[in-house]
This record gives C-alpha cells, sequence and structure tokens, in this order.
C-alpha cells in the first residue's frame, strides 16, 4: 500500500461529514433552529478526525518528508497552499465552536455566525480534497522510495496509535482545567 492511501480514505469519511454539515445547513435555513448536540459532534469530528488525525499525518509526517526534497515550484506552491488551508480550516472551526457557545447563551447574531462558519467549510473542503487527491498525492510519490514510502505508512500507523491516548488525556486535562478556575 502506499503512503497515499490512507490519507485518501479519510479523504472520504471527510466528505461524508461536509455532506452533513450541508444538510445542516440546510435544516437550520428551513427550521431557524441550530442543532448544537449535532455541532458539538461536528466540531470534534473535524477537529480530531480531519485536523488532528488526518492534517496530523500530512503535516507531521507527509509535509516534513517532502520539504526535505528538492520540490519542483509548482508542487512546493501546492504543498504552502495545502497548509494555508489546514490553519484557515481550523480558524474556521475556532469560530465555529464560539459561536455555538453563544448561541447557547442566547446571542442572537450567533445564528448566522454558525451557517457563516458551517458554509465556509463546505466551501473549503471539497476543493481542497481534489487538490491533494488529483494534483498532489500521486505526483509527490516520485519523490519518494519505495523504503521512504514504506516507512512513511509505518510512521502513519504509529501515528494513529497515540491518537485515541492523546485526545482523551486532553479531555481531562481540559475537565480539570474548568474544576479549578
Amino acid at each position: 500500500m502506499k503512503p497515499i492511501g490512507p490519507l485518501m480514505r479519510e479523504h472520504r469519511l471527510i466528505e461524508r461529514m461536509i455532506s452533513l454539515l450541508k444538510a445542516e445547513i440546510d435544516q437550520i435555513n428551513t427550521s431557524g433552529k441550530v442543532n448544537t448536540g449535532f455541532l458539538m459532534v461536528a466540531i470534534d469530528f473535524i477537529r480530531t478526525y480531519a485536523d488532528r488525525t488526518h492534517h496530523g499525518k500530512e503535516e507531521d509526517i507527509l509535509f516534513r518528508d517532502l520539504a526535505r526534497k528538492s520540490l519542483s515550484p509548482e508542487h512546493a506552491g501546492i504543498m504552502h497552499e495545502l497548509l494555508e488551508e489546514h490553519a484557515t480550516a481550523r480558524k474556521i472551526v475556532a469560530r465555529l465552536a464560539n459561536a455555538r457557545d453563544s448561541y447557547i447563551k442566547g446571542a442572537s447574531q450567533s445564528h448566522k455566525d454558525i451557517v457563516n462558519c458551517l458554509q465556509e467549510l463546505v466551501v473549503l473542503y471539497p476543493p481542497h480534497i481534489e487538490k491533494e487527491d488529483k494534483h498532489f498525492f500521486y505526483p509527490c510519490l516520485e519523490y519518494l522510495s519505495k523504503q521512504e514510502q514504506d516507512a512513511m505508512l509505518h510512521e502513519f500507523w504509529e501515528f494513529d496509535k497515540k491518537l485515541i491516548h492523546e485526545k482523551y488525556q486532553r479531555t481531562v486535562e481540559d475537565i480539570e482545567q474548568r474544576k479549578i478556575s
């Protein structure tokens, strides 16, 4: 298996969540009500799965190794764009989480902010995924030897094994901080 295989499989699940975000936008626009439980799950999914798990493997492993190579200007430019898009997604999700919290507290503007953030995610992710799948992943394999690809795939598996512990350690620490503060 090539190291891009797991990344592309993760894209399929992220695309399914993006479809659910689209449906949530329609539901909010129809009913005028926000499903804060859904938003909590969606925010956790994007932060933990799309960003920490998926983007983590891209940034901490694939992009790290590619940065050591002499990439063509085109591929170096695409990698830079992808990093910027990851940072943009993080900012949107932070705004979405804040808007959700404000909505729960009764802030009237937060309804629009939630829809705007969801719309931004729905617009950002599909072309981002297409850029990776069709214009970056396959060409970048050419920069990596078979041994480097195999080592990268192994590092991906190790990365994934550590995430569940990281997530729940952070959960406990967050709860402890709220009790202490």
